[in-house]
């Protein structure tokens, strides 16, 4: 196969090898599109090819491949470049593989059918890093913790509308009736999807996402239905496809608007008949699975303009749940904020930060465009800014966030008792200003609080030194 770089100028090149060529085209196309450079190999012999050409920053690698399976590459690429990054891909069976390569080295390895998302997250977060100092352990926990999402540990929320979700869940949950989710992009809707397939009688069964927005329209219906040896070119084996791999548990189809409507009939049949027949083959197989689908455009509009089908809309509609705005949720910040800047805090190996009241109530004001995801990676770029106890709104600014979108109520006179706390806070500085003599690093030691914390509190009280 021929070296095919997808951009000469990229900061950083990976180096995807495995002898399946769907695969290839399917990672190559997922990390084109987000910014990498991308080196395509089909065996191990082919890799190394490339290892001893040029440099690369990370090699992703299946782990079961003929005459030189990813464990001898690994070994091999290791006595090349010692510091190179490497994720295994594995199918069920080579899992023990890939844990023991991680032990001896590797960074992280991936199981079979994969979440692109995922894969895409995993290397940006590795490829931020100029060292991989973090278990492999430690990501696997961080990353997976999503797989251990309940009803206990989510219901956590003060909002009318996510308690009436929350409830329709429990409804829901025993029956195996098709989910339609629906919010704007960066609400949560996958979460919602791992919670009903967490609290139904199938959680110990797979749950397969496809991301229907992101995988090439001409390699969908692939990567769905799976395809048969010779089905086309480069077709080289049989391959199980995600429908398949979902049998007994929950199949989620993300972003489900923007399939075509060539296979928006094939994914209509298999609603009916339960049954799909891969991609070159003439025998039918039989498939039980809940379908949980997703999106942020309107299918209701876009099923009377005709860009969606109305039958596969009322299939997949049986049960709705419609996820709101962050905004429309401003009562969930402060136990979202607490929660996001624990985990990340733990992450990234930081002593707790508290986030004081006047930080909470910047969030609570802020418009939140992107929703929950956006407040998530605002949080944890703010965790990494900041340098004292408290997480302060200059942390904030200094994640991307800006000011000017945050508009504040005046101050109310009749409020005492938020005057109050404010006072008393301003009351607590000057004292320990003037017991440290002035020195603003000794008051801030006495408060328990960083320097830079304390700077911005007595710019913000106008405290005179």
């Amino acid at each position: 196969m021929s070296n095919i770089m997808e951009d000469n100028k990229l900061e950083k090149t990976i180096l995807i090898v495995d002898d399946d060529l769907n695969v290839l085209e399917v990672l190559g196309a997922r990390l084109s599109s987000s910014g990498f450079g991308v080196l395509k190999a089909e065996s191990a012999a082919e890799a190394m090819q490339f290892l001893n050409k040029q440099r690369v920053d990370l090699m992703i690698s299946d782990v079961k491949m003929p005459h030189k399976d990813g464990l001898t590459l690994f070994k091999e690429a290791k006595a090349i470049y010692p510091e190179l990054p490497v994720i295994f891909l594995t199918a069920h069976g080579t899992i023990p593989s890939a844990v023991s390569a991680v032990k001896s080295g590797a960074n992280d390895y991936l199981e079979k059918p994969f979440d692109g998302r995922e894969l895409v997250q995993r290397v940006s977060r590795m490829m931020s890093s100029h060292s991989i100092e973090k278990p492999a352990e430690t990501e696997h926990e961080s990353e997976f913790e999503s797989e251990s999402i309940t009803m206990e540990t989510e219901f956590e929320t003060k909002s009318t509308k996510m308690k009436m979700i929350y409830e329709r869940i429990e409804k829901v949950a025993a029956s195996d009736v098709n989910v339609l989710i629906t919010g704007q992009s960066g609400v949560g809707k996958e979460r919602i999807a791992r919670l009903v397939h967490n609290t139904s009688s199938r959680r110990q069964r797979p749950l397969v996402v496809v991301d229907c927005g992101a995988t090439p329209p001409n390699l969908l219906e692939s990567e769905l239905f799976g395809h048969v040896k010779g089905a086309f070119t480069n077709a080289i084996r049989d391959r199980k496809g995600l429908i398949e791999s979902a049998d007994g548990g929950t199949l989620f189809l993300d972003e489900i608007g923007n399939i075509s409507p060539e296979m928006q009939v094939r994914l209509l049949r298999f609603l009916e008949e339960r049954k799909i027949r891969k991609v070159g083959d003439l025998q039918e197989i039989p498939v039980d699975c809940r379908i949980i689908a997703a999106t942020n455009s309107n299918l209701k509009a876009e099923m009377v303009s005709g860009r969606f089908r109305e039958d596969l809309y009322f299939r997949l509609r049986v049960v709705t749940l419609e996820i709101p705005a962050l905004k429309e949720r401003v009562e969930d910040i402060p136990y979202l904020a607490d929660q996001f800047v624990r985990k990340f805090c733990k992450r990234h190996n930081k002593p707790l930060i508290e986030v004081p009241p006047e930080t909470i109530e910047w969030l609570k004001h802020y418009p939140w465009p992107g929703n929950v995801r956006e407040m998530k990676n605002a949080l944890e770029a703010a965790v990494l800014f900041s340098l004292g106890g408290n997480l302060i709104i200059d942390d904030l600014k200094l994640a991307g966030l800006s000011s000017e979108s945050v508009s504040l109520p005046e101050a109310d006179a009749d409020a005492p008792q938020a005057f109050s706390l404010e006072e008393n806070e301003r009351n607590a500085i000057v004292r320990a200003l003037e017991e440290a003599g002035g020195v603003q690093k000794d008051a801030a030691e006495l408060l328990g609080i960083s320097r830079r914390a304390i700077h911005y509190k007595i710019k913000k009280y106008a405290i005179q030194i």
